[in-house]
């Protein structure tokens, strides 16, 4: 059975830097991405979890299976960003999590990104394991 959870997002800050912009001054596209990802990586630790951790002893990685992105107004070098994750969906292989990029409360970008669990050396997808699955159920549920 599928669950929804939580309605109240998770959010990481972070700066613009030189290196996040284009020729024209504002964050290129494809940064949001690596916004986005690092932000879903800190929501696992917020929920007890760390990347290599979940490899080596729960034998799972994510991989992304699709992100679909808006992008809405430009951020800026020295911008400060929120990014907010909330988790979507959870299902038995995988995790849709819902993110915004804002300034404040300018919205910047928004992404849905859904990440599959696959076994760490065979590479072929697998549910999530119980204690990884736990860790998400225990979050506010909106629907069941």
């Amino acid at each position: 059975m599928a669950i929804l959870v939580p309605d109240k997002p998770f959010t990481w800050t972070i700066r613009v830097y030189y290196e996040d912009t284009d020729t024209c001054g504002i964050v290129y596209y494809a940064n949001y991405l690596k916004f986005f990802e690092r932000a879903r990586t800190e929501w696992l630790r917020s929920v007890g979890f760390e990347q290599q951790q979940v490899a080596d002893e729960l034998g799972l990685r994510f991989v992304i299976a699709r992100v679909g992105c808006d992008f809405k107004q430009p951020a800026r070098l020295d911008d400060v960003i929120d990014v907010d994750v909330r988790v979507a969906r959870a299902g038995s292989a995988s995790i849709v999590f819902d993110q915004t990029a804002r300034r404040a409360d300018t919205v910047l970008a928004t992404a849905r990104v859904r990440a599959g669990c696959i076994e760490s050396t065979s590479l072929i997808p697998m549910p999530m394991p119980p204690l990884l699955r736990a860790a998400v159920e225990q979050l506010p549920q909106l629907e069941t």
